[in-house]
C-alpha cells in the first residue's frame, strides 16, 4: 500500500512538474513572439516608410500592377498586367472625364476686340469655356472671354449651340455668368463644385476645355504653385491664383480645373507664355473666389468688395529689421487717405517717409493683424480676409501699435482694380 502511495505521489509530482514547466515555455515563447512582433512592426513601418507599400506586397508574395490611395484605403491590381485594361490612376482619369464633360461648354463670341484682356493671350477666334453651374442655364466662364462680345453662343455636348445673354461681370477676378435658354427637351448637367483651400503642390489636377476649339479636350497635371498674384498684359491683377502645369492653351480660359474627384478647384484662365501656347505656367481662378461673387453676379450683374482706405506694405524680414518692428509677420499701413473712414476710425499711418528702390513709402503706422478676428500674416492674407466683405460693411480690424494691440473698428469703402494694383509691385 505504502508503495502504491508513493508511485501515486511521484505520479502527480511529476504531472505538476511538467505542467509548470510547460507553462513557463508557453510563457516565455509568448513573450519571444512579442517581442518579435513588435520588432516586426518597427521594420515594416521602416520599409513603409522608405519604400512605400508596395514593398512590404512585394516582400508577402503579392505582385502588385498598380495602388490607388483613397480615403477609403488602398486599391490594388494583382498580377501581370494582362488581365488588365487600365490601371487604378487610369480608370480614376477616365471616371473623371466621363463624370464631368458634359458639364463643360464650348463659348464662341462675335466681337470687335483684337486685344488680349488677359495676359497676352486671347482665346482663339473669339473661343472659350465655360461650366455649367445650374440645370436652368447659367454657366461660368472667364470675363476676358465674354466681355464686349456682341453675341455669345454656347456649345453642348449635344453637339447643338444655343445663344447666351451675358448676366454679370467682374472684371477683377475675371470672371463672368452667362445664361441659356432650357426648353423642356434640353437636359444640363450641373458640375460638382470643391473647395480650392485644402490645395497642396503636387495634387494632382486635371483640366478640360476647348483648346483651338477641340471640344471637351482633357489635359493632366500637378498643382505647382500656390496663392500666385497674376498681373495681366492691361494691368489688371488676379489674387490668389492657383498655378499648375496642366496643358491649358487658347480656347481652355474659362473651363474647369478638377480634382481626382471630378470636383471644381478652379476656373481655368490664362497662360503665362512668350509663345502664346502652354509651356508649364499655367494659371487657375480658386473656385472659392468664384463661390463668392457667383450669387452677387447672377442677382444684380456685378461685385461689390470692401477695402480700407490706407496705401499698405506687407513684412518682409529686412523692413522687421530696418525698422526695429514689434513684429514680423502683417501688413504695414503706410499712409492713410486724408479724412477718410479708416483715418477717422483712428487707424495710424506713418510718418517717417522711406525710399526704397523706386517706392516711397512710410514708417511708425499700425501694423494689421487680423480682420474680424481673422489672422493676417501678409498682404495675400489680408485680401482673403476682406474679400467677402462689402462695401459699407463694418469690420474690426486689429493692429499693432508700437507693440501695443488694439482693435478698431473700421467702414469699408468700395474696393477698386488700383487697390489690386497696389498689392503686386
Amino acid at each position: 500500500m505504502k508503495t502504491l502511495l508513493r508511485l501515486i505521489r511521484f505520479g502527480i509530482i511529476l504531472s505538476l512538474s511538467l505542467f509548470i514547466a510547460l507553462a513557463l515555455y508557453s510563457w516565455t515563447k509568448s513573450i519571444g513572439a512579442d517581442k518579435q512582433r513588435k520588432e516586426l512592426a518597427v521594420l515594416l513601418k521602416q520599409t513603409v516608410e522608405q519604400e512605400g507599400v508596395e514593398a512590404i506586397l512585394s516582400l508577402s508574395g503579392v505582385a502588385v500592377e498598380n495602388i490607388f490611395h483613397g480615403e477609403e484605403g488602398l486599391i490594388l491590381f494583382e498580377g501581370s498586367d494582362t488581365p488588365w485594361r487600365y490601371s487604378a490612376d487610369e480608370l480614376q482619369t477616365i471616371s473623371v472625364y466621363e463624370k464631368v464633360n458634359k458639364s463643360v461648354v464650348n463659348i464662341t463670341t462675335n466681337t470687335n476686340r483684337s486685344a488680349s484682356d488677359f495676359l497676352d493671350v486671347l482665346p482663339g477666334h473669339g473661343t472659350g469655356s465655360g461650366i455649367v453651374l445650374s440645370s436652368d442655364g447659367y454657366i461660368l466662364t472667364n470675363a476676358h472671354v465674354v466681355e464686349g462680345a456682341e453675341t455669345i453662343m454656347v456649345g453642348l455636348y449635344n453637339n447643338q449651340t444655343y445663344q447666351a445673354t451675358l448676366v454679370g461681370v467682374d472684371s477683377e477676378d475675371d470672371l463672368a455668368v452667362v445664361k441659356i435658354g432650357v426648353g423642356k427637351d434640353l437636359m444640363l448637367y450641373p458640375i460638382a463644385l470643391g473647395t480650392s483651400s485644402e490645395l497642396r503642390v503636387g495634387q494632382k489636377v486635371i483640366a478640360i476645355g476647348n483648346p483651338f476649339g477641340y471640344d471637351r479636350t482633357m489635359t493632366i497635371g500637378v498643382v505647382s504653385g500656390l496663392n500666385r498674384p497674376v498681373r495681366t498684359g492691361e494691368g489688371r491683377v488676379v489674387m490668389n491664383a492657383i498655378q499648375t502645369d496642366a496643358s491649358i492653351n487658347p480656347g481652355n480660359s474659362g473651363g474647369p480645373l478638377l480634382n481626382s474627384r471630378g470636383e471644381v478647384i478652379g476656373i481655368n484662365s490664362s497662360i503665362f507664355s512668350t509663345s502664346g501656347s502652354s509651356q508649364g505656367i499655367n494659371f487657375a481662378i480658386p473656385i472659392d473666389t468664384a463661390v463668392e461673387v457667383v450669387g452677387e453676379l447672377i442677382r444684380t450683374g456685378k461685385v461689390s468688395r470692401g477695402w480700407i482706405d490706407a496705401s499698405m506694405l506687407q513684412l518682409t524680414p529686412r523692413l522687421v529689421e530696418y525698422a526695429k518692428l514689434p513684429i514680423s509677420q502683417g501688413v504695414l499701413i503706410s499712409q492713410l487717405a486724408p479724412g477718410g473712414n479708416a483715418e477717422k476710425a483712428g487707424l495710424k499711418g506713418g510718418t517717417r517717409q522711406v525710399q526704397y528702390g523706386s517706392s516711397i513709402f512710410y514708417l511708425g503706422g499700425d501694423i494689421i493683424v487680423a480682420i474680424d478676428n481673422e489672422k493676417v500674416e501678409d498682404l495675400n492674407g489680408l485680401y482673403l480676409a476682406l474679400l467677402p466683405k462689402k462695401s459699407g460693411e463694418k469690420v474690426a480690424v486689429t493692429v499693432n501699435r508700437s507693440g501695443e494691440v488694439k482693435k478698431i473698428d473700421v467702414v469699408l469703402i468700395e474696393r477698386t482694380m488700383s487697390h489690386i494694383r497696389a498689392l503686386v509691385r
